[in-house]
């Protein structure tokens, strides 16, 4: 799976049955084209988000946002609590110091890849 991000948005490319799809990923939304050449793939998510954006403005609602800053992570009890006792020691809560490590390991990651151009295919959009 390739990825494209875009405003804000992320969409992934992927090839099944024999075509290409370009869908938007992390909202509820359903987001999804298809396109005839990984070269279109770029071209097709930004025209899907564009055409998104547009629509909600049109509607006059507020469009999905990919991520609100929380979730839930599940890890074991042991993990859990050196995590919690090392927030504790370092004096941060243990959110602080999670978003800490996110950061450390997100400094040492390679950037993701994105793909090239593209044209638009067919849309499909439905409310959440």
């Amino acid at each position: 799976m390739k990825t494209i991000t875009y405003k804000g948005y992320q969409a992934s490319v992927e090839f099944d049955d024999g075509s290409l799809f370009v869908k938007v990923l992390h909202i509820d939304d359903v987001l999804v084209a298809e396109c005839d050449r990984a070269s279109e793939a770029e071209a097709v998510a930004r025209d899907l988000i564009d055409a998104y954006l547009a629509d909600c403005e049109e509607e006059g609602r507020e469009p999905a946002k990919p991520y609100k800053g929380s979730f839930n992570v599940r890890v074991s009890p042991d993990l859990h609590k050196r995590a919690a006792m090392n927030a504790a020691a370092e004096g941060l809560s243990l959110n602080g110091w999670i978003g800490h490590a996110i950061e450390e390991k997100l400094a040492r990651a390679p950037r993701p890849a994105h793909t090239q151009d593209s044209q638009s295919a067919r849309r499909r959009t439905s409310g959440a």
